[in-house]
């Protein structure tokens, strides 16, 4: 029996290598991963969505080579050799004994120059996600960055039954009968009328009378053939993608920059806003990002800023509620901005703020913003801050969620359940 394989590359379109790119990805991820960790290091939350050149190490694309020598036992004399006798073991040279030049350019010419190529955005987003363990569904709902709504767009000559505009064709229908059978309906009506006019028996006149009733008896039933209505008569409503007009956006993207804050915890805390900020792209066009940092005062920074600034001193979280607030009232008004806003901390905070916080997120904040999310990355148990939001999240169940998240691995867990409600909304 023999068995047939039959490839569908249908889907590929004109990229007819799709198969040996995903090969070439997949046997180099290491190298196009560590790319792409890099490059989230080095960009903003905002452009992240483009691709990234990657450059992979020459000796890396070295490919094995099985090669066949000589069989069975063979015996060599090698002249010049004063040193060995049959039997003699030889040492291997230790490092930085051959003959190489190790990393410099070989003088004859015969080096091999790093490979360089590019990932689109697509693939970008799939290796920054790779690590978060998304969903390869969810993580194309996550690249899309627009929707659109089908509106009128004409008429078409092709189409689906179901879109079939009835008054434009039977208008086709009655201009086509009257092109094709008005000339023949003329013609008959003089017929007619001659008829009409012609009086005697004589043999003359019943000779015109039978031919003119003849090619009336002709004309009516070519008026009968004509269909009452066309294959080309039909027309088909057309509809066109135009992008859906959404109203803008702003995401506040709110951290604890203390000593108590390290590298680590704040790199978990930049993929959490990513994820927030690419998902807040798929509902709306224009989106604009607040950064607030604080420790003892709040201050509203740039991301370079705050992301690799660290500070030393105590927690005072509601000195950056506070300033929310100010800059929610200078700038975004509710009537105009659908206001988001992301919180991640340590859990530290100064011991008579948390109550604070509680006070000025139930009266002042969540009733202006439409959705709250706090995250606590730290493995250690909770403290005052996060039983405070407690009671917020108890007070707006619908637009206020909290989590604990240790690793990196957790954080998209995490973001699915805190807006799960949402994406259901």
């Amino acid at each position: 029996m023999i068995n047939s394989y039959v490839i569908d590359r249908r889907l590929n379109g004109k990229n007819k290598s799709a198969v040996n790119r995903r090969r070439f990805l997949d046997r180099y991820r290491k190298h196009v991963k560590a790319a792409v960790n890099n490059a989230v290091n080095k960009r903003s939350i905002t452009d992240m969505e483009k691709g990234e050149s990657i450059s992979i190490p020459g000796k890396d694309l070295h490919e094995p080579v099985v090669g066949h020598g000589q069989g069975g036992n063979r015996e060599l004399v090698h002249p010049g050799n004063r040193e060995f006798v049959e039997g003699d073991r030889i040492r291997k040279p230790q490092a930085g004994q051959g003959q190489g030049k190790g990393n410099q350019a070989s003088k004859d010419g015969e080096g091999l120059d790093d490979f360089t190529f590019y990932i689109s955005q697509d693939e970008f987003l799939e290796f920054l996600f790779d690590d978060l363990a998304l969903p390869n569904m969810v993580r194309k709902d996550l690249k899309k960055s627009q929707e659109f709504e089908r509106h009128r767009a004409g008429y078409s000559t092709e189409g689906v039954p179901a879109n079939i505009n009835v008054v434009r064709s039977l208008k086709n229908a009655h201009a086509r009968r009257i092109a094709l059978g008005g000339s023949k309906k003329r013609r008959l009506r003089e017929i007619e009328a001659q008829l009409a006019k012609m009086k005697g028996t004589s043999e003359t006149t019943e000779r015109k009378r039978s031919k003119l009733e003849a090619e009336a008896a002709e004309l009516r039933l070519k008026l009968r053939k004509l269909p009452f209505i066309d294959d080309f008569d039909l027309r088909y409503n057309r509809h066109e993608q135009h992008p859906v007009p959404s109203s803008a956006a702003v995401m506040f993207c709110l951290m604890d920059v203390s000593g108590s804050m390290t590298q680590n915890t704040k790199d978990i805390a930049k993929r959490f806003f990513l994820l927030l900020y690419l998902f807040l792209r798929r509902n709306y066009q224009t989106i604009e990002v607040v950064f607030i940092r604080h420790h003892t005062s709040a201050k509203e920074v740039d991301e370079e800023e705050f992301f690799y600034s660290r500070e030393t001193g105590g927690t005072i979280v509601s000195s950056a509620l506070r300033l929310m607030q100010d800059i929610i009232r200078d700038r975004y008004p509710t009537a105009a901005w659908n206001i988001y806003a992301a919180q991640a901390s340590d859990g530290d905070n100064w011991g008579d703020d948390s109550p604070v916080c509680r006070e000025l997120l139930m009266n002042e904040i969540m009733p202006k913003v439409n959705y709250y999310s706090y995250i606590e990355i730290s493995p250690r148990d909770h403290q005052d801050l996060w039983y405070a939001y407690e009671d917020v999240q108890a007070q707006y169940r619908e637009a206020f969620a909290m989590a604990q998240i240790l690793d990196q691995a957790e954080i998209y867990p995490v973001f699915r359940e805190l807006f799960q409600r949402r994406e259901a909304a």
